[in-house]
């Protein structure tokens, strides 16, 4: 394997993407010899996830059915305010593709949406505030909102975002959301939304 389709390959199990943006000498490795990489990482029972319109790509555990894998992926949990945000993000990804404008958003506008659901989580106020600036930089951590160099609240959304959540799952997620913000008691299964995984 050349030495930059290794290195794309790293990176992808070092996660948690690999875009043009970020990783302008891997990107045109990755696409050149995506067969490979698939193979290496089908090997590692693990799956390329890969969007050239987007041109970003991640890793994800394969379908296994029964049989017992090693999980090679650190599991990042997601508190229902992670869920909440990564939704907000989502959405404003969406809308600025309508435009044809960067997805960008500011600090202030994050914790103003997520003021919405101080009421849902029962908490006092400082106590939300922690929390909210805890889901802010868990999300920044996980390169899902990139710094814009000329302002120092104000960041780029990754269009990796687009590859976790279908138009279904966001739909589905925002009307159980919204519901919770007007103070109605999920039911079980809403409920599950709260705390969910994701691979980073």
């Amino acid at each position: 394997m050349p030495l930059d389709t290794r290195r794309a390959l790293a990176q992808l199990l070092a996660g948690p993407s690999l875009d043009a943006r970020r990783h302008s000498k891997l990107w045109p490795a990755l696409v050149r010899d995506e067969s490979l990489v698939r193979a290496r990482l089908c090997e590692l029972f693990l799956e390329l996830v890969m969007d050239r319109d987007l041109q970003v790509a991640f890793t994800r555990r394969a379908e296994v059915g029964d049989l017992e894998a090693p999980v090679l992926l650190r599991v990042a949990q997601l508190t229902f305010l992670d869920s909440v945000l990564l939704l907000f993000l989502r959405q404003r990804l969406t809308e600025a593709d309508a435009q044809g404008t960067r997805a960008v958003v500011s600090i202030d506008e994050m914790a103003e949406h997520l003021s919405v659901y101080e009421r849902a989580v029962n908490t006092d106020r400082a106590g939300f505030n922690r929390r909210t600036q805890a889901s802010i930089e868990k999300i920044k951590k996980h390169n899902i909102l990139q710094k814009i160099r000329s302002a120092d609240d104000r960041f780029e959304i990754s269009p990796t975002l687009k590859l976790l959540f279908s138009a279904e799952e966001i739909l589905a997620l925002t009307e159980v959301y919204k519901r919770m913000a007007s103070g109605e008691v999920p039911t079980a299964s809403n409920a599950e939304a709260r705390d969910e995984e994701t691979e980073a």
